[in-house]
């Protein structure tokens, strides 16, 4: 699919802000299933880009004169549904069986995942991706962007980073190399409240499987990747860190459209 993407995140502040440091992973990479034709970021700050551990590229945003309001636009055109390699990471597999703060498993948690013993199929992923949903449905506004994978199956409720974060860290406990996913997915209205996040497993002899819980659904080419992680801290679209400005207000829209001549070809293969 030849997707074009346009992602808007808008910071306004009460008071003038001082300074302010923004860490953006809005800019995926060629790989994994995907090709970058075109790809922008506009702020308005000073950008310095690098890439980090994971191969993911960063961009640091400064701004040291006094404002009150960052305006980033991420946009781009991008191909996926491409042959993806077995294994593209930079690092050892180990790492992604790595607990964190965020995707450490309680008593309640491994008894749940212990019953999935042993993982090593796509079939296996997809079951525990269905008793995850069945489990912990989706429903924005109960956990936040520090709730643990524990603290939301305790819960019982969620949305795609609660459930990416459930579903890693049954698999880390369960000794899956596994780890944490943010980008887009194409709807059918292109319209996102904001960015989506799922999870890879590493099956042996396979390689890395997106699994989408919150879709009950493998990754295919409807999903663009951002960035990747432990979990969402490490792959998070945007965070940072201010001085001043008071009372802070977040918007945010992602619109995503698939090209004229994609979307007639995938018509008239629909039709023969």
């Amino acid at each position: 699919m030849h997707l074009s993407i346009r992602h808007n995140t808008v910071y306004q502040y009460s008071e003038p802000l001082i300074y302010s440091i923004q860490q953006l992973k809005l800019t995926p990479k060629d790989g994994f299933g995907q090709s970058i034709k075109n790809w922008t970021i506009s702020v308005n700050a000073h950008l310095h880009q690098y890439q980090d551990c994971h191969g993911n590229i960063v961009h640091t945003a400064v701004m040291d004169n006094q404002h009150n309001e960052i305006n980033i636009i991420a946009k781009g055109e991008v191909e996926t549904g491409l042959k993806v390699l077995l294994n593209d990471e930079l690092l050892p597999l180990d790492i992604f069986l790595r607990s964190t703060e965020l995707t450490l498993v309680d008593a309640a948690l491994k008894d749940f995942a212990n019953q999935f013993l042993p993982l090593l199929s796509i079939e296996d992923l997809e079951k525990l991706g269905e008793a995850i949903i069945a489990k912990v449905p989706y429903h924005r506004g109960t956990t936040g962007v520090y709730t643990s994978a524990s603290q939301a199956f305790a819960v019982g409720v969620g949305v795609c980073q609660d459930h990416a974060h459930i579903f890693i860290a049954c698999c880390r406990s369960l000794g899956v190399p596994a780890r944490y996913v943010s980008g887009y997915l194409f709807t059918d209205d292109g319209h996102l409240l904001d960015s989506h996040a799922w999870a890879d497993a590493w099956l042996a002899g396979i390689g890395w499987v997106s699994v989408d819980v919150s879709n009950l659904c493998l990754a295919d080419a409807k999903y663009v990747r951002l960035a990747t992680g432990l979990d969402y801290h490490e792959a998070c679209p945007v965070k940072g860190l201010r001085v001043g400005g008071g009372l802070e207000t977040l918007h945010v829209g992602v619109n995503i459209s698939q090209s004229a001549e994609d979307a007639l070809e995938q018509m008239q293969q629909s039709q023969q």
